[in-house]
């Protein structure tokens, strides 16, 4: 075997064992983020929906438990920023029925 051979031999096995290795973080990573998204889902099917209204409170937005007068958290946001529809919707209430729904009317609300 010549000393070209030899190197030949040498590159196809370091791209071989380097392609492997790539492969084998690439499945690992595949199945670290089907076990993260299994255990979301079951988290979120398990928490029980709860009820928050969302008005207007203090020139803020306040998120309040259902029957309750003082939110259990504060939107640091200015309300005089809003639109209109925005500011009427807040002044009448608004239901939120999950953390997500929530999420995303928050989401709704900044852009």
């Amino acid at each position: 075997m010549s000393s070209y051979d030899k190197k030949i031999y040498l590159v196809l096995l370091a791209a071989i064992t380097i392609s492997g290795f790539i492969i084998i973080c690439t499945l690992g990573q595949s199945m670290h983020r089907e076990m993260q998204a299994a255990r979301l889902s079951d988290i979120s099917a398990a928490e029980p929906e709860s009820i928050s209204v969302i008005r207007e409170y203090k020139d803020r937005i306040g998120v309040f438990r259902e029957g309750s007068r003082t939110p259990y958290r504060v939107i640091d946001y200015d309300f005089s920023l809003l639109s209109d529809y925005d500011k009427e919707k807040l002044t009448e209430g608004v239901v939120i029925s999950s953390d997500r729904e929530l999420q995303q009317f928050i989401e709704d609300i900044a852009s």
